[in-house]
């Protein structure tokens, strides 16, 4: 099952996002991309995007740990489509809520399509999704030698916590 989230054509503001260093899109622009979440059975495809757009790899990036997520919180994982084509994965985000904060992982966007608005709007509708749930803050896990990446979050009004780092133990079963 999968659940619509509102078919939308980035705005400007969100175009206003991307980052000025780079050049002209290098495929045509879809006119319209439908956001919605994941499914199982899409899980291969999202770990191919991953594999090719998002800078660095997680220990769950895997078939398990991708269809553990989706049993937990089916609704976290947004997508982006091109509207009329819904197989075809131009983007996504975690949209991680564990009802006491809100967590931004794998905002990737197909390295083809980018400078479209389509990073702007997945982040757009993660933080409404929080603001549903009745979030207040949005952290995101960002690698520190992602410059593009840090490019992309501060221009979505994301700033590092110099107080805090991310200290990880992979736990084995």
């Amino acid at each position: 099952m999968t659940d619509e989230i509102a078919p939308r054509t980035a705005t400007p503001d969100e175009i206003a996002l991307r980052t000025s260093d780079e050049t002209t899109p290098r495929t045509a622009s879809p006119s319209e991309i439908a956001l919605r979440t994941a499914t199982p059975d899409e899980i291969p495809a999202l770990l191919a995007l991953w594999a090719r757009a998002a800078k660095g790899a997680s220990i769950t990036d895997d078939v398990p740990g991708v269809a553990a997520l989706l049993a937990r919180d089916p609704e976290c994982l947004i997508v982006a489509t091109p509207a009329g084509d819904p197989a075809a994965v131009l983007g996504t985000v975690i949209a991680g809520w564990d009802g006491w904060r809100c967590h931004l992982y794998r905002l990737a966007v197909d390295p083809d399509h980018r400078r479209r608005g389509i990073g702007a709007a997945l982040l757009a509708a993660a933080e409404e999704r929080f603001a549903a749930l009745g979030g207040r803050r949005a952290d995101a896990m960002v690698l520190d030698d992602n410059a593009l990446g840090h490019r992309t979050w501060e221009a979505a009004g994301y700033r590092p916590e110099p107080r805090w780092s991310r200290w990880t133990k992979p736990l084995t079963a």
